[in-house]
C-alpha cells in the first residue's frame, strides 16, 4: 500500500475545517492558524498567496497546497496588509481583535465580505499534524501550486456542492471529499514535477525503496527490523539503509516508528478503540509499551492526546463558545 492509498483506505481527515470563501476587493486575510496543511481551490476570480519565501498568483482552476505552521497571506493584492486574521482554531478577528464570525458569515460553511464576491475559494484545513494528509504532503515544498487542468474538476465541484448544503452526514462527506481532492492534487503535482519531490514521493523513483515502504505500510503491526526488511527485499542491510535514507531522508526504522505513531494518533480519534486494540494494531505488545513510545514521540500520553483530539479546536484555542458560529455548519470563521 503506498502513502496515497493509505490516505484513502486508512485513517482520514477528522472534522477537517472546510468552507467556501467569497471576497470582493479590497480584501486580505492573514492566516496565522499554524495548521500543518491547507488546500485552497480557486473557483472564480484571482488571489495572491504570499509567504516569507514565496509569492504566487492563483487563477480559476488552480489549487494550492500550503504546509504550515508558518503564516501566510491571501489577498486581492500581494502588497495589501491583512485586514482579517485567522488564529489557531480557525477563530477570525480584525487586526484590532474584534471577532468577525457573525459579520462575515454568508450561509452554510460560507464566509467572506460579500455574498457575491468576485473571488470564490474552497479552503480545506487539516488541523492536526497527526493526520495522514500532512505526512503525505510533507514531500512537497511549502507552497505547491497545481495549475488548472491538472486536477479533476468534478472533484472540486463535488466538494463545493457538499460544503454548500446542510444535510445529515455532511461533515464526514466533506472530510472524505477533501481527502480525495488532496490525493488528486498530489498526483497532479507529482506529474508536473517528477524530479522535485522528497520523502515518499521521491521514493517512487527507486523501486527498492518503494517496495520497502509498501511492506511497512501494509503491516504496521509486524515486528519489522532492518534485517528482516532487507531479507524480505533480498538486499543487504547496508544497501537498503543507504538507498532508503537517500530517498526518504531518514533511516527505515525511524520512518517506521513515525508511521506507527501517526497511525496510533489517528486511531485514538475513534472513541470505540481501546488503547490495547491500538497497541496491537501498530505493533506494541501492551498499552504501556505504546504509551511510552507515544509520549516520547508526541509529548503527551495517548489518553491526553485523545482528550485533546475530541475537544473542538475553537474551544481548545480559547475562543468564545458556539454562539459565534453554529457547530452544524463547522464555520468557526
Amino acid at each position: 500500500m503506498d502513502a496515497l492509498t493509505h490516505l484513502l483506505s486508512g485513517p482520514h481527515a477528522q472534522r477537517a475545517f472546510a468552507l467556501r470563501v467569497v471576497m470582493d476587493p479590497p480584501w486580505s486575510i492573514d492566516v496565522q492558524d499554524r495548521a500543518p496543511l491547507t488546500l485552497i481551490a480557486i473557483l472564480s476570480g484571482e488571489a495572491s498567496l504570499v509567504t516569507e519565501r514565496a509569492q504566487v498568483s492563483l487563477k480559476p482552476g488552480d489549487i494550492a497546497i500550503v504546509r504550515g505552521p508558518e503564516p501566510y497571506r491571501l489577498a486581492d493584492d500581494p502588497e495589501r496588509e491583512g485586514l482579517v486574521v485567522i488564529h489557531p482554531g480557525q477563530v477570525c478577528s480584525t487586526q484590532g481583535g474584534d471577532h468577525v464570525s457573525i459579520s462575515m458569515a454568508q450561509g452554510v460553511r460560507t464566509w467572506g465580505n460579500s455574498p457575491t464576491g468576485a473571488t470564490t475559494m474552497l479552503i480545506g484545513t487539516y488541523e492536526s499534524d497527526a493526520q495522514i494528509g500532512t505526512v503525505v504532503a510533507a514531500a512537497l515544498p511549502v507552497v505547491a501550486v497545481i495549475p488548472a487542468g491538472h486536477v479533476d474538476e468534478a472533484l472540486v465541484r463535488l466538494l463545493r456542492d457538499e460544503i454548500s448544503v446542510d444535510a445529515p452526514g455532511q461533515g464526514g462527506a466533506v472530510d472524505r471529499l477533501l481527502d480525495v481532492l488532496l490525493v488528486d492534487a498530489l498526483r497532479g503535482w507529482a506529474r508536473e514535477h517528477p524530479d522535485s519531490g522528497s520523502g515518499w514521493l521521491a521514493a517512487a523513483r527507486d523501486p527498492l525503496v518503494s517496495d520497502a515502504l509498501r511492506l511497512l505500510h501494509d503491516a504496521p503491526g509486524a515486528p519489522w527490523t532492518i534485517e528482516s526488511l532487507a531479507q524480505q527485499l533480498t538486499v543487504s542491510r547496508a544497501t537498503l539503509a543507504h538507498r532508503f535514507r537517500a530517498s526518504v531522508g531518514e533511516p527505515p526504522m525511524a520512518y517506521f516508528t513515525r508511521w506507527r505513531m501517526l497511525l496510533a494518533g489517528e486511531l485514538l480519534s475513534d472513541p470505540r478503540r481501546t488503547t490495547a486494540d491500538i497497541a496491537q494494531q501498530v505493533g506494541y505488545g501492551s498499552p504501556f509499551a505504546l504509551s511510552t513510545a507515544f509520549k516520547r514521540h508526541h509529548g503527551v500520553s495517548p489518553t491526553e492526546y485523545r482528550r485533546h483530539r475530541q475537544t473542538p479546536p475553537a474551544i481548545r484555542a480559547g475562543s468564545p463558545k458556539p454562539a459565534l458560529a453554529p457547530r452544524r455548519s463547522s464555520t468557526r470563521c
